[in-house]
């Protein structure tokens, strides 16, 4: 006979446990035991009886591929390779407040002009959902709207003979499957649930947008298989206090990963931004100490980022350092390389560092940029020519070359710059053979980071005393 028995599984990897431990034994994780109480029963294998033979067939199929379904939001369509894919399923992520349900909102909107849409909320009344549609001017659209919590009435709504062509979950924290004794919220109940609507979602060919809470830290909430279960994986980012907000692509597979698309929220919902690099660069001063321009890429975008720092005295023994939108352990190689090899002052210093926008950079290719700014800052001066930086420094100084070079020099003469900073060319099928990059921009290529420091025009030795007698 089954009994209850309290068990510990992992949110990270999904291994149970018998008891609570500070670490998980399999995936390493600290802390990361929930508890759950499931019915213990005696294990048993596949036994004598036998399956059915599974069918296989040839990897170029006869069926003629059903083609995207396009929502007419470019933003939306670029971030999810060019539109939803028949029986794909999206697992999109944000901070509460951030407009994950607006974007939903539009999105479903602008397909039920064409497909059979849905929208099942487990967090809001129907009353709420036509509030919000009413408010964005999307009243008059044809989609079903229904409030349940209950995968076994969906999947069996599924199943009818006219199934939906797009259904969206809001959210799958708050499904359950009855026959779990476990609440809705819990890491079983979110696998479970995911994996029954999933198989729905295959099983009649109708693309399926989940909904997931995040935790503190900015990732998914539930366990991390969940991510693996699905085909793409989206992150709403932005500061609820920010007008702007960055749709980002972690996970596609039926399109490029680490894809953004830029909205702007308005009262009358989200509105698309077709040039975010004008957008970053709206409120850039020229003739500023402490700033540059980066030429990065997001995905196949290229974006024009303004960079800023600020040093400033420190009276603590452990100076602070505070970065916004890069990484902080980057920042302190970046200040080594400086300090080490170009003799710049900064181990005594406040140092302060700010991606506009609230853009968040990964790619190393910002390290120059950063670099011509903390110099900028040092020297009290700004950079001469206003020009765009990108490039990747290492460890001895020298500067490394990125790839997409052509493509982020085209988007800076776009916008009218003149003048560029970029590390050496190398002889790739981008640069052509080593000849000079399609361009009329005034390139400035440097192989150390002395050249940069260079660049800014030899300081006096009394302004570079007093710069650094400041800063200590």
């Amino acid at each position: 006979m089954a009994r209850n028995s309290t068990t510990y599984i992992c949110v990270e990897c999904g291994t149970s446990h018998r008891k609570w431990t500070g670490q998980c034994d399999s995936c390493g994780m600290w802390n990361s035991l929930s508890e759950e109480i499931t019915f213990e029963q005696a294990p048993k294998g596949l036994g004598r009886d036998k399956g059915r033979k599974i069918q296989f067939v040839d990897l170029k199929g006869q069926e003629k591929q059903t083609p995207r379904r396009i929502t007419q939001i470019t933003e939306f369509d670029r971030v999810c390779g060019g539109g939803l894919v028949s029986g794909s399923v999206i697992l999109l992520g944000g901070d509460p407040g951030i407009g994950k349900s607006t974007l939903l909102i539009q999105v479903v909107a602008a397909l039920s002009r064409d497909y059979k849409c849905t929208y099942i909320s487990g967090e809001e009344a129907i009353d709420q959902l036509r509030l919000r549609a009413s408010r964005l001017g999307l009243g008059g659209n044809p989609v079903g709207l229904a409030t349940t919590t209950s995968v076994r009435d969906m999947v069996t709504t599924f199943d009818d003979q006219d199934p939906p062509d797009i259904v969206v979950i809001d959210s799958i924290q708050c499904m359950f499957v009855d026959t779990i004794d476990s609440a809705p919220g819990t890491i079983t109940q979110i696998r479970t649930s995911a994996q029954e609507l999933i198989r729905a979602a295959k099983r009649r060919n109708f693309a399926l947008i989940l909904v997931g809470h995040v935790t503190k830290d900015g990732s998914i909430a539930g366990p991390r298989i969940l991510e693996h279960m699905v085909d793409t994986v989206l992150y709403f980012e932005g500061e609820p206090s920010h007008q702007f907000r960055i749709l980002r692509s972690v996970k596609n597979r039926f399109g490029p990963a680490d894809e953004i698309g830029v909205f702007e929220m308005t009262a009358a919902g989200l509105n698309e931004v077709s040039n975010p690099s004008a957008l970053f660069l709206a409120d850039h001063h020229e003739k500023i100490t402490g700033t540059s321009v980066f030429a990065g890429m997001e995905g196949t975008r290229p974006l024009l980022i303004e960079i800023q720092t600020l040093i400033a005295p420190s009276q603590q023994a452990t100076p602070r350092r505070a970065v916004v939108g890069w990484d902080s352990g980057r920042l302190a190689m970046i200040m080594a390389v400086l300090e080490a090899r170009c003799g710049l002052a900064l181990a005594g210093v406040e140092v302060y560092l700010n991606v506009v926008g609230g853009l968040r950079i990964r790619e190393p290719a910002a390290d120059l940029a950063v670099a011509a700014a903390l110099i900028s800052s040092v020297l009290d001066r700004p950079m001469p020519g206003e020009p765009i930086v990108f490039g990747e420094v290492g460890l001895s100084g020298e500067i490394r070359a990125v790839s997409h070079m052509d493509t982020r020099l085209k988007e800076a003469e776009k916008l009218g710059f003149t003048n560029a900073i970029l590390p050496p060319v190398r002889d790739t099928a981008e640069t052509k053979n080593g000849k000079p990059l399609n361009t009329l921009l005034t390139l400035t290529r440097i192989r150390h980071l002395d050249d940069l420091v260079a660049h800014f025009g030899k300081p006096s030795s009394d302004t570079y005393n007093a710069t650094k007698k400041a800063v200590r």
